[in-house]
C-alpha cells in the first residue's frame, strides 16, 4: 500500500462556506473547493465526480489542480443530469434513458483519461428496485451486467471499479454486498473491473471490513479504499476510527498484505454539520498514519500471527490493545 497517497471526496470543501468564502454568492465552484482542500498538510489527490465537477477541458481543469499540489485520483459518475435516472441508469426500463447513461459514462471515461487518470468509480445507487412486484429481476440483473460490460469495454485501459452499497436512494440496491458484486465482475470477465470499498457501506451491508478485502483479494481487484466511519445503520461519513478503530486497524493491515496500491480516500461528511473540512481532513490523515504504524508494530509481533493461527481471540486482542494502547504499567 503507497501511504502518502490520500485523495478525498472534493464535496467535503464546500462545508461552513462562509469562514472560506465571507462574500460568496452561490455555492463554491470545483476550483475553489479544490485551492481549500490543497490548504490540508499530506492531501496529494483528488477524485472528481462527473459531470458534476468538470466543466472545462479536463486537461486544463488537470493543469490548474495539479498548480495546486493536487493530482487526480481517479473520476467517480454521478447520474443525477436526468431526472429520469431515478428510476434507473443502467436498468432504467426506457431503453433510450439506458443509452444516455452508458453514453454518459464513456464520456466519464474519455474526460478522465483526457485529465490523465485511469480510474473510474462507479456508484450505481439508482439502479435496484423498491416495492415488490416492481421488476423483473431478471430482467434488471441483464441490463446491469449489459452496461457495465459496455462502459468497461470502451476503454480496456482504464480501470472500472463498482462501489457497492446496500441501499439509498433505492431501498435495495442491485450491487448490496461483495460477493453480489463479485458475482457481476465474475459473470462480466473484464481485466479491468474492480472493486471499491466504502467503510461505512460495508458496514451497514453487515460485513467485516477486512474480510470484505480478503474475498475482493481473492476474486477480483481492490481499486479504491473509502475510509470513514459510522454506525452501521446507514451512510454516516464520520471520521476515520471515530466509532470502528479496531476494525478499520485490521482493513488497513489486509489490505497492505494483499498489496493495495491506490490512494486511501476520505469519504466523510463534514458539510452534513458544518465542520471545519480542512482541519478534519488533518485530522483523518494523522488517524491513517497512526493506524499505519500500529499495523506496522503488529506485523514485527510474531504473537499476533501465532494467535490468529490458533484463533485465540483473547491473546489477539491482547496483543492488539498493547499495540494501540501501550503496555498497561
Amino acid at each position: 500500500m503507497t501511504a502518502n497517497r490520500f485523495a478525498t471526496r472534493l464535496n467535503s470543501f464546500a462545508s461552513r462556506p462562509q469562514a472560506e468564502w465571507p462574500d460568496l454568492v452561490g455555492k463554491p465552484s470545483m476550483l475553489q473547493m479544490a485551492a481549500r482542500a490543497a490548504k490540508v498538510a499530506g492531501l496529494t489527490d483528488l477524485d472528481l465526480n462527473f459531470p458534476d465537477h468538470v466543466d472545462e477541458k479536463p486537461v486544463e481543469m488537470a493543469r490548474k489542480l495539479g498548480d495546486l499540489g493536487l493530482s487526480i485520483n481517479g473520476f467517480a459518475m454521478r447520474y443525477y443530469s436526468n431526472p429520469a435516472f431515478k428510476l434507473g441508469a443502467f436498468t432504467n426500463p426506457d431503453p433510450a434513458v439506458r443509452r444516455e447513461a452508458i453514453d454518459l459514462t464513456k464520456a466519464g471515461i474519455d474526460a478522465a483519461r483526457e485529465a490523465g487518470a485511469n480510474l473510474m468509480t462507479l456508484w450505481l445507487g439508482q439502479d435496484g428496485f423498491d416495492y415488490a412486484f416492481q421488476a423483473d429481476y431478471a430482467t434488471l440483473w441483464q441490463h446491469e451486467m449489459d452496461g457495465i460490460r459496455e462502459v468497461a469495454g470502451h476503454d480496456p485501459d482504464c480501470e472500472i471499479s463498482l462501489e457497492y452499497k446496500p441501499n439509498e436512494p433505492r431501498s435495495y440496491s442491485l450491487m448490496p454486498d461483495a460477493a453480489t458484486t463479485l458475482l457481476a465482475i465474475r459473470e462480466i470477465g473484464l481485466p479491468n473491473l474492480g472493486v471499491t470499498l466504502d467503510f461505512a457501506h460495508v458496514l451497514y451491508a453487515d460485513e467485516q471490513p477486512a474480510f470484505a478485502a480478503a474475498l475482493v483479494a481473492r476474486h477480483s481487484k481492490l481499486l479504491g479504499v473509502h475510509l470513514n466511519d459510522g454506525y452501521a445503520k446507514r451512510d454516516d461519513g464520520l471520521m476515520v476510527g471515530a466509532v470502528h478503530t479496531l476494525q478499520t486497524v485490521e482493513l488497513l493491515r489486509q489490505i497492505r498484505r494483499d498489496g493495495y496500491a491506490g490512494a486511501i480516500y476520505f469519504d466523510t461528511f463534514p458539510d452534513m454539520t458544518g465542520l471545519d473540512p480542512v482541519h478534519e481532513c488533518d485530522v483523518n490523515i494523522a488517524t491513517v498514519k497512526r493506524m499505519l504504524r500500529v499495523v506496522d508494530r503488529l506485523e514485527r509481533d510474531n504473537r499476533l500471527s501465532t494467535a490468529i493461527d490458533r484463533q485465540d481471540a483473547v491473546a489477539s486482542q491482547a496483543i492488539i490493545q498493547e499495540a494501540m494502547l501501550g503496555p498497561d504499567s
